[in-house]
């Protein structure tokens, strides 16, 4: 009679991450791991739970409520898209100097206050893209609302 070793059996538990875990996954995520990894380190220091048909049905519904808020937020941000893309071009006054030149720069946060004067939207300057200006003229800067959604608005440069 032959003696057949056998393979020691594998013990793992499903179980969603509460939190963020370095080398293991996100908050959220669906995870197989080794039962004494989930007994000893994840499940008393509060970092996952074992999975339980309701759990999956409470994380089905906070996915969709995400992806619903997630859709609004995109479409406020094509809805103020559009304003700023009828507007038309906002007016930039600069004190001037020889020629075309003028002194300094217009700047981003230049933009931002001239939208607030103008429409009472309050942007933040980090959003403005501009390319160098240091000179009258007609620019075009880009504001970019949401990581899918910019606008673009032209900018006349004038000199007193």
């Amino acid at each position: 009679m032959a003696i057949v070793a056998q393979k020691k059996a594998r013990k793992t538990r499903k179980v969603i991450l509460k939190e963020d875990v370095t080398e293991l996954g996100k908050k959220g995520e669906l995870l197989d791991v080794k039962a004494g990894f989930f007994r000893n380190y994840l499940f008393p220091l509060g970092k996952a739970q074992i999975v339980t048909p309701l759990l999956l049905k409470e994380m089905r519904i906070e996915e969709e409520r995400i992806e619903a808020e997630k859709k609004r937020v995109k479409e406020e941000a094509e809805q103020l898209a559009r304003i700023f893309e009828t507007v038309g071009a906002f007016k930039v006054k600069r004190k001037g100097g020889k020629g075309k030149l003028i002194f300094g720069t217009v700047t981003a946060q230049d933009i931002a206050d001239i939208i607030k004067a103008q429409l009472q939207r309050d942007i933040d300057k980090r959003i403005v893209s501009l390319p160098e200006i240091r000179e009258t003229g007609e620019y075009i800067a880009e504001l970019k609302l949401h990581p899918e959604v910019a606008a673009r608005v032209r900018i006349n440069v004038y000199a007193n």
